[in-house]
């Protein structure tokens, strides 16, 4: 799997996955353009979608139909590091009798995405190009002797 990242004119930043581009920025008040949604929601949009498949085929396969179910993911954002310290999803699956709420409620927690946050990965980040080590630019321009 692997995502290309492009930035934007402004706040913006533009993500590329296979033949998919999906648009971040920031929100007017804070100097964006408002063109889509802040990385963070970008995030929490991918956990929910992630256990919605879930959900869903949990359902498909037990022939209950999976229209009715919503979920609403949400984030509270932390302080010291900048982080989401606390992330939600409430499953919202009416008409359901308990034993298949339940089995939806795992389906839900087996998603890929939670899992990964519950078991964070190693995230290593590391600079693509080298760079050639010359004279300051002050220098090359004579503006410094």
């Amino acid at each position: 799997m692997e995502v290309r990242i492009r930035q934007g004119r402004k706040k913006d930043s533009e993500a590329f996955a296979r033949f998919h581009r999906v648009v971040c920025d920031e929100p007017f008040d804070e100097g964006g353009s408002d063109t889509g949604m802040t990385p963070s929601e970008l995030m929490l949009a991918a956990l929910g979608c992630c256990a919605m498949h879930f959900a869903a085929e949990y359902l498909r396969t037990r022939n209950l139909a999976p229209d009715n179910v919503e979920l609403r993911v949400y984030g509270q954002k932390g302080d010291q590091p900048a982080r989401l310290n606390e992330i939600g999803i409430e499953v919202d699956a009416p008409g359901l009798s308990n034993r298949a709420r339940e089995g939806l409620m795992k389906a839900v927690e087996g998603c890929v995405l939670h899992r990964t946050l519950l078991n964070p990965p190693r995230v290593k980040i590391t600079m693509a190009t080298s760079v050639v080590e010359g004279p300051a630019p002050a220098r090359r321009a004579g503006l410094v002797t």
